[in-house]
């Protein structure tokens, strides 16, 4: 009679088992448990023996390769490892897959150390750099945006391209009495935490170092640092772009549409050329589709202002588009790039703008490089097909530039401030692939710590001119009030919006493209209210202003104001 093998290691037995249907292992032939013997720890230990399978490309395909188990062990052995592991030794832990590390990197929450450093120097390079040089006054297209909700000044004109965002989103401060350096420093650190706020959505897309990493490429550039202390739309539109890009490669819904809406109040245009990419790329993915309806949704939320003003104001949509079109100078096809090349090193505004090389034609050789490297990046995603995370920010991209490098006659460096932040993303992963070959590493830092410094140097320059430009306003209004020009006042010719935004006056055109009133609406309130017309030097006013009494506004380069007679002075002249 066998003896049974009782035990962790016993083979089953009971009713519910046929006997022989397994091999029968060998079994000892005394009831006393057999004695075990301690169990070497690392390789050499026993155990199922699994042929490693060949690893290959990545191709999210099963492999063909099936683990095949080595010839049955011996009962006793079966037994130990049935029991489990001695305490002799611990066992060894488990290798990590090479990308673990990096996935879990992407996914661990909580604020972001790298991030968060490049968002706060962004922060300091605008508040050491721009604020303290631009806080006495605000410029041309800076005054349009911050007067509509002044409650102490009269609102400059809006014209039909504009769009609100701007004026939503300084109209807070502007109640609270903020005045110009006040504002800027409140901008700065807004715009810092958009930076942060934007780019730290691509985190679980790309990984931590390589956002902080985009997000310095893109806050380092001079029109980025000068953007963030300035009440314009475009900085605002790049940030609302990253997150929708982003947002939207991560499966979200009403996130992205939430970034819609937003880039649709500062810039209504930009927002149908981002939205475009985005639908296409839902419509042909499967996966995506669900978003359709959100960014509809974000879109025709971000719209809805602009389209209600355009009734009341225009008479429909059509009609201010229509106007939008003149006042731009007719859009149409104008290729641009030439004068979009002339403007990278500034000035702020290229208007008339022809074709040529910048400023420091050196210190701008990136912006040819750009698109190169962007489809340097496009090329490594395809072979490591890793495509969306890339191809998407690209295509978003050109979108939101075609109608800059194509559609006007005129530039600015600021308008292609999306495209560079959105441009930053891919081209950060393209270079951060570089650390695997040490000396394409060290020449890739060495490139972009040239870069960063040749930015700053074209900042100073610019804020210093765009320092004096602003100081010229500030020194007219001031010469304005010495004239007797105090509210309710008027302030027309070529730079009435932001001189008279700054003397506290209305302003007024009778040509040009912020026409907003006639010959004889103009001298009609000149009758009633001071006025004066702005002239620069060396220009004789128009026939209607010959009369007027002229002077000579110290600290602005030879303009002079014209003024029109008293009002009290024109009712005895009309007396008869």
């Amino acid at each position: 009679m066998k003896a049974e093998v009782t035990g962790p290691g016993a083979l089953p037995h009971g009713p519910g088992h046929r006997r022989g249907t397994m091999p029968t292992p060998a079994t000892h032939h005394s009831s006393a448990p057999p004695t075990q013997t301690p169990v070497p720890a690392g390789p050499s230990a026993p155990g199922p023996r699994w042929r490693r399978a060949p690893e290959g490309r990545r191709t999210g395909r099963q492999s063909r390769w099936r683990s095949v188990l080595r010839p049955p062990l011996a009962a006793g052995t079966l037994a130990l490892a049935a029991a489990g592991p001695v305490s002799a030794a611990a066992p060894a832990p488990p290798r990590t897959r090479p990308g673990a590390r990096r996935s879990r990197d992407r996914r661990t929450p909580g604020p972001d150390v790298w991030l968060t450093a490049v968002a706060a120097l962004y922060a300091v390079a605008q508040l050491t750099l721009v604020v303290p040089q631009l806080g006495h006054g605000l410029g041309w297209d800076e005054s349009v945006y911050v007067s509509q909700y002044d409650p102490r000044n009269p609102a400059v004109f809006f014209s039909a391209p504009r769009s609100r965002g701007t004026s939503l989103l300084t109209a807070p401060f502007v109640a609270a009495g903020a005045g110009p350096l006040a504002l800027r420093a409140v901008l700065a650190v807004l715009s810092a935490a958009a930076l942060y706020a934007a780019f730290r959505v691509w985190r679980p897309l790309v990984g931590a170092r390589t956002t902080a990493f985009a997000a310095l490429l893109f806050g380092s550039l001079w029109i980025s640092v000068l953007s963030g202390a300035m009440a314009m739309p475009n900085l605002w539109v790049a940030f609302g772009a990253v997150g929708a890009v982003g947002w939207f490669l991560r499966g979200g819904t009403w996130q992205p549409a939430l970034c819609v809406a937003a880039v649709a109040l500062f810039r209504a245009p930009d927002a149908v050329w981002l939205v475009l990419p985005l639908a296409a790329y839902a419509l042909v993915v499967r996966g995506h589709r669900r978003a359709l309806p959100w960014l509809a949704a974000g879109l025709a939320a971000g719209l809805a202002q602009w389209v209600v003003e355009a009734y009341l104001r225009w008479g429909g949509v059509l009609e201010r588009l229509h106007v939008s079109s003149a006042t731009e100078g007719d859009m149409g096809l104008h290729p641009n790039f030439g004068t979009a090349w002339r403007a990278v090193n500034g000035p702020l505004l290229c208007r008339p703008c022809t074709a040529g090389a910048p400023d420091q034609p050196g210190l701008a050789l990136w912006w040819l490089v750009l698109p190169l490297l962007a489809v340097a990046a496009v090329l490594v995603a395809r072979r490591e097909r890793r495509l969306a995370p890339t191809v998407l920010p690209v295509a978003c991209a050109a979108s939101l530039s075609a109608s800059y490098l194509l559609l006007i006659g005129y530039s600015a460096p600021r308008f292609l401030l999306p495209s560079y932040a959105l441009l930053a993303l891919p081209v950060a992963v393209l270079l951060r692939r570089l650390k695997r070959r040490r000396t394409l590493a060290v020449a890739a830092v060495v490139l972009v710590a040239a870069q960063i410094v040749t930015q700053f140097v074209v900042l100073q320059r610019v804020v210093a001119a765009t320092a004096t430009t602003d100081a010229r306003y500030v020194a007219a209004a001031n010469g304005l009030r010495t004239l007797g020009l105090t509210p309710p006042c008027l302030v027309t010719g070529p730079r009435a919006l932001p001189i008279g935004y700054a003397a506290g006056c209305a302003s007024a055109q009778i040509k040009g493209n912020n026409t907003s009133t006639t010959r004889a609406q103009l001298l009609r309130r000149a009758a009633e209210v001071p006025t004066a017309l702005l002239t620069p030097r060396g220009t004789l006013p128009p026939d209607y202003a010959r009369h007027w009494t002229p002077y000579v506004l110290p600290g602005t380069h030879g303009w002079t104001a014209w003024k029109a007679p008293e009002p009290a002075a024109l009712r005895l002249v009309s007396r008869p």
